[in-house]
């Protein structure tokens, strides 16, 4: 649990105690997010590296590595959305772990459309709507 406060924002006392005592350490949701998603990428390579060994066809690793990297960001944005409550960042994170992995059923080269447009236009959605969030929208 994150314990700090937004700018203009006042954490209530009874709150920050509440979360020193859960969490005496300091180890916060998002420190460990951050280090779930180095063991992700650590274990993506293992996979994606492994199968094309195994199948012996190196050249999947061109559809993988697109398709699972973008699976892990997902999950990661679905983590930090649940532990953040930012509805938001959890959907998004939904939107590009499922879109990701349903390119799949595309092949190649309709796979990097939709990768581009709909995950990057999911991204350029999610930047104008996290601006409207936060009160920062140019008039």
């Amino acid at each position: 649990m994150c314990i700090q406060p937004r700018t203009g924002s006042e954490v209530p006392e009874l709150t920050v105690k509440a979360a020193r005592a859960s969490n005496p350490r300091g180890t916060t949701a998002m420190a460990i997010r951050g280090h779930a998603g180095r063991w992700a990428f650590a274990a993506l390579f293992l996979a994606i590296t492994g199968l094309a060994a195994a199948i012996d066809h190196p050249d999947i690793q061109t559809l993988l590595w697109p398709t699972g990297s973008a699976f892990v960001v997902g999950l990661l944005y679905i983590a930090e959305g649940a532990a953040r409550r930012n509805p938001l960042r959890y959907g998004l994170g939904t939107w590009l772990a499922l879109t990701s992995t349903a390119a799949l059923l595309l092949g190649s080269p309709a796979f990097y459309w939709v990768l581009t447009l709909a995950d990057g236009g999911a991204y350029v959605l999610a930047a104008l709507l996290e601006r409207r969030r936060l009160g920062l929208a140019t008039r």
